[in-house]
């Protein structure tokens, strides 16, 4: 066994609390799938579809991991209860609160693609939060993978994080999630690549390291209840849930305890009328839990995450669980728009500020206040991903609303200089490329601090400004021909880099409301690129392309050819229609400008301008 952490109280032998964690499809979520099949969570005939923990429609589409989740596996008589984190920075306050229910972590690493900025994220938490590490090199099926390096980029990504000598004493192992096999010996397991399935072939390797490696929970039998609740759930039947790791203690199904949301606060009186432990992907009742079991807790309809349920004679808060601050804010408000109320149901700001508020209940990362006006909410996130994803959702309830340009959240320093966020972004592009990848960055005020050769790749990484950011994907995809790959990670904040030119060019706007005629269309095609197709419905305001010059540009596409008896040759020729560009929710976010918003409703995107007509636009802007 290696090094564990320090301490010399008592710890429990038949309970391991581990979070897997790993930059964004490095493979955490395949090889959760693989542990529940080896763990026995199902039975043998069962029909069991990939990517099982990603039990929501965003993650299954998005194939990313947004929202932790916990489930448990037995093996032999130790109970592995598993917490799969997402691995995106812009959902870290999903990785911060889970962290503290467990004692180790697995840290999932591609083979071929090594650390990556999300991985030195997730790993800085695991190290602030005392885990035990054990290194999980995923994919050692890939093609030209390097999987002897890994081991050394994650002893020097720990050193440099802070971690302590324990921690840096962490096992290795070595497989694919994919295939389903795991094996401490890098040559030992190559061998199992072309292997057949059967024993030697499993991840059992990987169920003794967790075994013998990761320290089971403390045991404190005589110190009074203390369960901090990490996650919120909800039921019809029984209500709120809270999820948590009992710390201290035991709590029994039925008994009085107190909810404290603070050191300082007064304690509010309440009943767990259940409680239910993971079993698998589902969940058993049980009628006792002891300290470092992770339990659901029904019954107390005031819990709110971060909160300790304690011994109502002995209340004792837990310190409150520290989220980094947002980085991104925008404005959420009731849909204006002359089509309102014809794809979805428009949203009234009273059910906007309630849906906003049962979101900031569970989302610990987002923050949401009032402004000047009513029906205006300024809603603040870990970036556009985190905050398009709500906007998602609210659009998937049947929900229409408009909501406004992401804008980075600036700071003061001492000295009364203007910080603003900055980040690390890293690209591996094609060597051809790399000179246009290089000006387009510079042209964002970013500054580059590694350039490294890989392969016929060159691997670059750059600070910039989040705003930097905003758009920059997809003008990287098109300037590369789709070859470049964009991570990124935040950093902290920094001196503020001067402007930036978000868009030159100006945008092709709806004089008049109607249907998109097709000759209309046609006469304006060479103007600029449209968004819009024949037959949709429009209204005066509405962005409905680029110009092709940095001025905006008001147009008329219901417009009918005239009917005249006189033809002349080639005058009914076809019309060819240049098939328009459509945006995803994030795409369109970052594109519109600070004068333009995006309305979202279940069936479409529109984008618009915030003054739909032509003189109020003139004269507010003038007055702005």
């Amino acid at each position: 066994m290696t090094a564990q952490p320090p301490g010399s109280k008592p710890r429990r032998t038949d309970v391991r609390n581990i979070a897997i964690i790993a930059h964004v499809d490095h493979g955490k979520t395949t090889l959760v799938d693989g542990l529940l099949k080896q763990g026995g969570a199902f039975h043998a005939k069962q029909q069991v579809a990939d990517c099982v923990m990603d039990s929501n429609d965003q993650e299954r589409e998005r194939g990313i991991t947004i929202l932790a989740k916990n489930c448990a596996v037995q093996y032999g008589d130790l109970r592995i209860n598993i917490v799969d984190t997402p691995g995106h920075a812009d959902f870290g306050g999903e990785v911060e609160r889970i962290m503290r229910m467990a004692d180790g972590a697995l840290i999932l690493v591609d083979a071929f693609e090594g650390p990556l900025p999300q991985t030195r994220f997730v790993t800085r938490k695991a190290i602030q939060a005392g885990l035990k590490l054990v290194l999980v090199v995923n994919k050692i099926d890939k093609p030209r993978c390097e999987p002897e390096t890994v081991v050394d980029k994650i002893f020097d990504l720990c050193v440099e994080l802070g971690a302590e000598d324990w921690q840096l004493d962490f096992p290795v192992v070595y497989g694919s999630g994919r295939i389903g096999f795991m094996h401490q010996d890098l040559e030992a397991a190559r061998k199992l690549l072309d292997a057949p399935a059967g024993p030697g072939r499993d991840l059992q390797p990987l169920f003794e390291v967790i075994r013998n490696e990761i320290p089971g929970p403390v045991i404190d039998p005589d110190a009074p209840l203390q369960l901090q609740c990490s996650n919120i759930d909800h039921n019809d039947f029984v209500g709120r849930m809270a999820i948590g790791r009992v710390s201290a203690g035991s709590i029994k199904a039925g008994q009085a305890v107190a909810i404290m949301k603070g050191p300082d606060a007064i304690p509010a009186r309440g009943r767990a009328l259940q409680l239910h432990r993971f079993s698998g992907m589902g969940r058993e009742e049980i009628k006792e839990a002891k300290a470092g079991d992770i339990v659901v807790v029904t019954g107390l309809e005031q819990i709110h995450i971060s909160d300790t349920i304690c011994d109502p004679e002995k209340p004792a808060a837990l310190p409150p669980i520290p989220i980094d601050e947002p980085t991104i804010k925008m404005t959420f408000g009731v849909s204006t728009s002359p089509l309102t109320g014809t794809e979805g149901k428009p949203l009234q700001s009273r059910e906007l500020k309630a849906r906003l508020e049962r979101e900031a209940q569970r989302n610990v990362a987002m923050r949401f206040s009032d402004t000047d006006q009513p029906d205006v909410f300024e809603v603040a996130g870990r970036g556009v991903l985190h905050l398009a994803v709500l906007i998602e959702s609210m659009r998937r309830e049947g929900s229409e609303l408009q909501v406004g340009p992401p804008r980075v959240i600036f700071k003061e320093a001492e000295d009364g200089s203007k910080l603003e966020p900055i980040e690390l972004a890293v690209i591996d592009v094609p060597e051809i490329h790399a000179s246009k990848v290089m000006a387009l960055m510079l042209s964002r005020r970013a500054e580059l601090v590694v350039m490294d050769v890989k392969g016929s790749f060159q691997h670059l990484e750059f600070t910039i400004p989040s705003r930097g950011l905003m758009g920059l994907r997809n003008l990287l995809l098109s300037y590369t021909q789709g070859e470049a790959t964009l991570n990124t990670l935040f950093q902290g904040y920094g001196p503020y880099r001067g402007d930036i030119e978000k868009r030159i060019n100006g945008a092709i706007i709806s004089g008049n409301a109607g249907n998109v005629v097709a000759y209309g269309l046609f006469m304006l095609q060479d103007r600029g690129t449209f968004f819009t197709d024949v037959g949709e419905a429009l209204y005066e305001g509405q962005v409905v392309g680029e110009n092709a010059k940095d001025t905006d540009m008001i147009v008329n596409l219901t417009k009918e050819k005239k009917l005249t008896n006189v033809r002349s040759s080639g005058a009914d020729e076809a019309i060819r229609i240049t098939p328009p560009r459509k945006f995803s929710l994030e795409e369109a976010l970052e594109y519109i400008r600070a004068d333009e918003l995006v309305e979202v409703t279940p069936k479409s995107i529109r984008l618009r301008k915030l003054y739909l007509n032509e003189n109020d636009r003139k004269r507010l802007g003038r007055s702005a």
